[in-house]
């Protein structure tokens, strides 16, 4: 069965927008887990706009499932990895003017670099992902690096204008969800997934888990966090293992 974990990420953005105490991560992330959610995600960006490394340590002292710590490439994001020591770690771009990352990580223009970055977090012991764009050329490239896992950037499908697009878009991840278990890889996929676009890529074969943030803190505003997590889950548990959905 599928995976969801939570990225609250955008609690933490929250709480800076009065540069205060609340609403809490850590807080949001154990509602997460007893809601159900398979692990939690959170980015510790170079510039620390949202979360800060006390979120990050406290996260790792509380979360009871698995805490997957996105982060750039370079070596003072591998020097906090080592410190707390995440159940996981992937490997994403980072833009300091962007709002939300754009994109896969280049590792065809980058394969030396984040090499050596996969090199290091295994050396400690840690699991390594990517976030890569559904192209075959950053599949194989991910392998070459020694990446336990991929993770599928989304993002293009899930802000598909039309159904056309949107059926290419998910044929693209599809196929490279396809390409990466037959190098041996295992997968995920995120960004930009909500309660209607999340159904189809559940239902691609080979992916394992799908991380997810911004939609469901955003219903939880509304409704809870609690609740906006079964909703999720129960989402992408209702569509057919070839990837015939109901909409929502």
């Amino acid at each position: 069965m599928m995976r969801l974990n939570i990225n609250v990420d955008h609690v933490a953005t929250l709480r800076e927008a009065r540069k205060g105490t609340e609403p809490d991560p850590v807080a949001a992330a154990a509602l997460a887990e007893l809601a159900g959610a398979d692990g939690i995600v959170v980015h510790l960006r170079e510039d620390r706009r949202h979360v800060k490394e006390r979120d990050l340590f406290l996260l790792r002292k509380t979360v009871k499932t698995r805490l997957n710590m996105e982060m750039a490439v370079t070596d003072e994001m591998i020097a906090v990895a080592a410190e707390a020591k995440p159940d996981m770690v992937t490997l994403v771009p980072e833009k300091r003017e962007e709002i939300t990352t754009e994109g896969g990580l280049d590792i065809l223009a980058s394969a030396a670099r984040t090499g050596d970055a996969v090199e290091k977090l295994k050396d400690l012991g840690l699991f390594v992902s990517v976030f890569i764009d559904p192209e075959a050329g950053q599949i194989r490239a991910a392998r070459e690096t020694g990446a336990d896992m991929v993770e599928l950037h989304t993002g293009s499908y899930a802000n598909a204008g039309g159904e056309a697009v949107r059926i290419r878009e998910l044929e693209k991840i599809r196929n490279s969800a396809a390409e990466a278990l037959s190098l041996g890889l295992r997968i995920s996929a995120g960004h930009g997934l909500d309660y209607s676009n999340a159904r189809a890529v559940s239902g691609i074969g080979g992916i394992e888990e799908l991380n997810i943030g911004h939609s469901v803190i955003s219903r939880a505003v509304f409704h809870g966090m609690e609740k906006a997590v079964r909703d999720m889950i129960s989402a992408m548990r209702d569509c057919e293992g070839d990837g015939r959905c109901s909409r929502a």
